[in-house]
């Protein structure tokens, strides 16, 4: 099956452009340790500018155009981004140079390929509902947000959206900064697509004073049923899973592999699954799509790096 190319738009992402820093070690150090790595080496990254990438990639070929939304800093680190972001095919009109410094994250990755990040913010913060204009907002049939900007700038720019009728997927990563169940029902009502792992899902249930155990489906289910959204949960090797607000669920299995570097591999389901829905998928075959791409992003190092093209997803799925 192919991606349906027939179907045009828009998908704009609003979100964070770093640049990553990432060391490999036997094991990740325990608080107050110190361990050591041989190097360390920079990969383009930042949750946003992954799921442009992504997203782009996979529309490469398509009749669908990806534009990103963001800031980066008058320094060597954002022009390398802003390159980078062309030359996968993102739109970056929409991409604001700033005084802060570029965004920064420093990444340390495992043996088994598991990893822990700290993100040093920068110029994402200074990126404002305001950059991304009425004139680029209107053509999109998906606006994609997640958590490493300004909570108030994500919240207008997914009103705004939902005034103009485009499906907004917001990627609670990390978890929102949000105290009580108010708080988080007013972001879950200017979305259409709650996207989160397992650790987010009921970290956000936890919030809205649901009780839900231990059990991230029973979350997903419960954030649906009282919130509104359609709750999707990537749960690694385990796949991804859908619950509607009619407490429908659709699963979407991961492809077996021996991951090299995880990093990465929940914003190219995003972004994959962006794509699919801007083409005119359901919301099962997208998944389905996200999966196949996020698990072929775990074989190379580097957030961007093994983000799959298009043809070379499609052969994956055909092969398999």
């Amino acid at each position: 099956m192919r991606l349906h190319k027939g179907q045009g738009g828009m998908i704009v992402i609003f979100g964070s452009i770093n640049m990553d820093l990432v060391a490999r070690v036997q094991r990740i150090a325990r608080p107050g340790e110190t361990v050591l790595s041989r190097r360390a080496d920079s990969f383009f990254g930042g949750k946003g500018a992954n799921q442009a990438v992504a997203a782009a990639r996979t529309c490469r070929g398509g009749s669908v155009r990806v534009a990103m939304a963001g800031a980066v800093g008058h320094d060597p680190f954002g022009n390398a981004c802003l390159r980078n972001l062309e030359e996968n095919g993102v739109d970056i009109r929409a991409v604001r140079v700033t005084d802060e410094p570029t965004g920064c994250a420093f990444i340390t990755v495992d043996a088994l390929g598991e990893n822990a990040i700290t993100v040093a913010s920068g110029a994402n913060m200074a990126l404002r509902s305001a950059d991304l204009p009425d004139s680029l907002l209107s053509k999109a049939r998906v606006l994609v947000l997640q958590m490493e900007v300004s909570l108030s700038e994500n919240f207008e720019v997914a009103a705004r959206a939902r005034r103009a009728g485009v499906k907004v997927i917001w990627n609670f990563a990390p978890v929102p900064p949000v105290k009580d169940r108010s708080g988080m029902a007013e972001l879950l009502e200017v979305t259409d697509m709650l996207v989160v792992n397992e650790h987010e899902a009921l970290a956000i249930a936890e919030i809205a004073g649901l009780s839900t155990g231990s059990d991230y489906l029973t979350a997903a289910a419960a954030l649906a049923r009282d919130f509104g959204p359609t709750c999707i949960v990537t749960a690694g090797a385990q796949g991804a899973y859908a619950v509607s607000r009619d407490g429908r669920q659709i699963h979407a299995s991961a492809r077996p592999i021996a991951p090299v570097d995880t990093t990465g591999a929940g914003d190219t389901f995003v972004g994959v699954f962006a794509s699919g829905l801007a083409e005119g998928m359901e919301i099962a075959s997208a998944m389905n799509w996200a999966c196949a791409a996020a698990s072929l992003s775990c074989l190379t190092a580097g957030a961007q790096s093994g983000m799959p093209l298009r043809d070379a997803l499609e052969r994956h799925l055909a092969q398999s």
